[in-house]
């Protein structure tokens, strides 16, 4: 095709684009890629089905999509001007702030016209636009689907099988000339409702209840139901075709009437430029900065709390998977915040890679091995991990409490939280908040509106979860980048942007000074209490985890020793001299004497008593204590009976047993089969190695420029094997090869022609089945035939392969140039 050709399809326009072009498409639209088309042709083919097509639209924006819709209402093919035309209107009740939309309509259409051709959504030369066949059948007007302009069928469209009887009396009404051609009477009609002048003196004529009725009309839906007895001003517009019958009952305003009513506008409120995101309050951008890590540092903090309470083994699974209301409402007791905000901590801890489920009989979800290795990360390096882990997830806390299209509740850790758009709509909510100044936090409302305008169709139609999803997840976004620190007091935070921009590491870098230092101390009070003024180092939190209860959080964390956690201590393996050494070697204060003496007092006691299977039993060498625990009456339920002296039996299993005892105010201790006291370590249960849930990709991954190079170059290669001119095989059944279809020779003739043009060093076309029975064509220059293969640069696939002769369907020579 010579360069000033104009393109007769779609393929024909694809064929003449560079390579840069053509991978833009694909990069455009990766659905096209899989698998790789293999001509020109089929890429066309493909571009052109409804599935591609339906997505291709979904990616667009208010103005391009407009553009598209415009399109699809105009004559086909449509001129650059017509286009213009629609989309600005003929000029005629232009005011000031039209003549301001038209300037900008003008100077936006190229860059619309041009998203549009770079996707093959619109082909053609500007005097000739085309708008692809399936965009135009899914977005023209039609009763079950009226087009989005709100505009109907033309006359012509309306008209058709209308008899030739009620053409001439709609002329005579209108005080056109009859005739008797059906053609020419809709022609004489379509004229008369797009001229200016005379379609303006129709309608001065018209009833003012008439023009009512057009106006409820005019800008849709065009379809209106009468009566068997219209009122006198719909018979008066039915009588001159301003309203034409599309059945018994209904009627239409074609669409050339409602163009005029509309002074040639397809849209009511054409939006070529982006909405503004209007800021709700300046901020000082280090105050944001320092907010922003404050709260970083509140959700490690949460993280670290959750996978404590989860240590020994989490809640169990719900049959249909997921946690239960029950045991969300704990968590969220546990972490003091409420169950939506425990939702998203735990599913961000499971995204992250952190929780996973044990996968035992009895499934229980659990800190995975990969939390302790987060936690001996730096404190902004743990950030950064749940940071990047959030950014890229498709779980979708939000959702939790509510229910599915069947009506089922969704559960914190269900199957069934994924939602594929969540990801690119955090980026792009994070995006829009990094366009503005530094500390500026913007408006919701305008941000939202932002967000429509850049997806108008996946971000306007409701859900099954109540209205359109984009906004739901735009405004989950804005709180939970409150709550992981990625903004402060509404604005983005630099480390966040960062973490955008140039990666973890600067931002790891951004946040570290802004993070207090852990403490490597405590501070005792006499009431039996430590307070640890700021972040505690992680061996000394760890060990203060285990020996006190926390009282209270905020800016300073209260520590609470009791007995019962002193023996947990104990329990641990830790004995009174170590806990004495520990707590003075941590307390920028002196050991409190009520502290000390509740140590020895609990380790005097501790494993005074032993409990093992028998069942269970319970041994002592005092044996007044094994007395005075048979004497008493809440004893009776272990079922207890002396085996010796020093020795109880119990029916009672070893943990219920313990347990018991505990609560009569003893301290026994579990020991092993051979007699040695079992030490129960914080933090021992743990998941087999897990790999963090994979996000749920949204539509195909975009290629790289590789695999976008690599794609160019096999369409090229395989439009040049499906085009390219070919000598006319002998006369022959042996030999013929129909139009389109692979070439068929002999093997004794396929063997000769590659021994040929490996001679000659000359190129052929083949068509060559491979081993899983895909036939394709192509064009090789064969270096070397032996043992039943032929080695050759296949110019398809840009490289030397070795073809078995057995699989090769046949071969033609090609045409010399003076042959084409």
């Amino acid at each position: 095709m010579g360069t000033t050709t104009p393109p007769r399809t779609l393929a024909e326009a694809l064929r003449a684009r560079g390579d840069e072009s053509l991978a833009g498409l694909l990069r455009a639209r990766p659905d096209l890629l899989n698998p790789v088309p293999n001509d020109i042709t089929q890429l066309a083919t493909r571009a052109g089905t409804r599935a591609s097509v339906v997505r291709a639209l979904e990616h667009l924006d208010r103005f391009a999509l407009q553009t598209a819709e415009a399109l699809a209402v105009a004559p086909d093919p449509a001129p650059y001007d017509a286009l213009l035309s629609l989309l600005t209107g003929d000029g005629l009740d232009d005011g000031e702030q039209r003549d301001d939309v038209g300037a900008a309509i003008t100077a936006a259409l190229p860059g619309a016209l041009a998203t549009l051709r770079e996707q093959a959504l619109v082909w053609g030369e500007d005097d000739r636009l085309r708008l692809v066949r399936t965009a135009r059948e899914l977005l023209a007007p039609s009763p079950q689907h009226p087009s989005p302009t709100g505009l109907g069928p033309t006359v012509a469209e309306a008209t058709a099988g209308m008899s030739p009887g009620r053409l001439q009396e709609i002329l005579v009404a209108t005080g056109l000339p009859a005739t008797h051609d059906p053609v020419s009477a809709v022609a004489a009609l379509s004229a008369l409702f797009t001229d200016r002048t005379r379609m303006a003196e129709l309608l001065d004529t018209a009833p003012v209840e008439a023009l009512s009725v057009l106006d409820r009309l005019v800008w849709g839906p065009p379809y209106g139901e009468v009566t068997p007895n219209p009122t006198p001003p719909v018979k008066w517009l039915r009588d001159r075709g301003l309203l034409l019958p599309v059945s018994t009952r209904t009627v239409v305003l074609p669409r050339e009437a409602a163009l005029h009513l509309r002074a040639g506008r397809a849209h009511r409120v054409p939006e070529p430029v982006p909405p503004a995101v209007a800021a709700a309050a300046e901020r000082d951008p280090q105050a944001v900065d320092r907010a922003a890590a404050g709260q970083a540092f509140t959700a490690l903090s949460t993280v670290e709390e959750l996978l404590k309470l989860w240590d020994g083994g989490g809640p169990t699974i719900l049959r249909a998977g997921g946690l239960s209301v029950r045991e969300l409402k704990r968590a969220a007791t546990a972490l003091d915040v409420s169950e939506p905000i425990a939702a998203f901590w735990i599913e961000l801890a499971y995204g992250a890679g952190l929780l996973a489920s044990d996968g035992e009989t009895d499934e229980r979800y659990a800190p995975t091995p990969a939390s302790d290795e987060w936690l001996d990360l730096a404190a902004e390096d743990r950030w950064t991990h749940l940071a990047t882990a959030w950014l890229a997830a498709t779980r979708t806390p939000g959702l939790v409490g509510g229910q599915d299209a069947k009506g089922r509740a969704l559960s914190a850790l269900g199957p069934e939280l994924d939602r594929s758009a969540a990801p690119d709509v955090r980026r792009r909510v994070l995006t829009l908040f990094a366009e503005l100044p530094p500390g500026t936090a913007p408006e919701a409302e305008t941000l939202l509106r932002r967000l429509r305008w850049e997806r108008p169709l996946r971000g306007s139609a409701p859900t099954a979860e109540g209205s359109d999803l984009r906004s739901r997840l735009a405004l989950w976004t804005l709180n939970e980048a409150e709550l992981l620190g990625i903004t402060g007091r509404g604005a983005l935070s630099a480390q966040a942007l960062a973490l955008l921009d140039e990666g973890e590491e600067t931002a790891a870098a951004l946040l570290s000074p802004l993070l207090p230092e852990p403490l490597d101390h405590v501070l005792l009070q006499a009431d039996l209490t430590a307070v640890a003024p700021g972040p505690l180092e992680r061996p000394l939190a760890d060990m203060l985890s285990v020996l006190a209860d926390v009282e209270s959080k905020g800016g300073a964390t209260v520590y609470r020793f009791t007995p019962g956690s002193v023996r947990r201590a104990l329990d641990a393996g830790q004995a009174a001299s170590d806990l004495h050494a520990f707590l003075a070697a941590h307390s920028r204060t002196p050991v409190p004497q009520p502290l000390s003496y509740l140590i020895d007092d609990v380790a005097r006691r501790h494993g005074h008593l032993r409990i093992g299977a028998a069942s269970a039993y319970v041994r002592c060498d005092d044996e007044a204590v094994l007395n005075e625990i048979l004497a008493d009456r809440r004893s009776t339920g272990l079922r207890l009976r002396r085996l010796a002296p020093t020795v109880l039996a119990s029916q009672a299993d070893p943990g219920s047993l313990l347990e018991a005892l505990r609560d009569m105010g003893y301290a026994p201790a579990a020991e092993s089969a051979e007699g040695d006291v079992l030490i129960t370590r914080a933090g021992a249960r743990r998941t087999p190695p897990r790999t963090p849930p994979v996000p749920v990709p949204e539509g195909p991954p975009v290629p790289d420029d590789t695999l976008l190079g690599a794609a160019v170059r096999a369409i090229r290669a395989g439009d040049t094997a499906a085009t390219v001119a070919r000598k006319e095989p002998p006369e022959g059944p042996a030999s013929t090869t129909p139009s389109g279809a692979l070439p068929r020779t002999t093997p004794a003739e396929t063997l000769a022609t590659v021994q040929a043009a490996a001679m000659t060093g000359s190129t052929v076309w083949i068509g060559y089945v491979n081993a899983d029975g895909a036939a394709s064509q192509r064009v090789i220059a064969p270096v070397r035939v032996e043992g039943g293969f032929v080695t050759a640069y296949d110019h398809t696939a840009d490289e030397v392969r070795t073809y078995p002769l057995h699989r090769i369907t046949g071969v033609a020579e090609l045409a010399e140039e003076g042959e084409r």
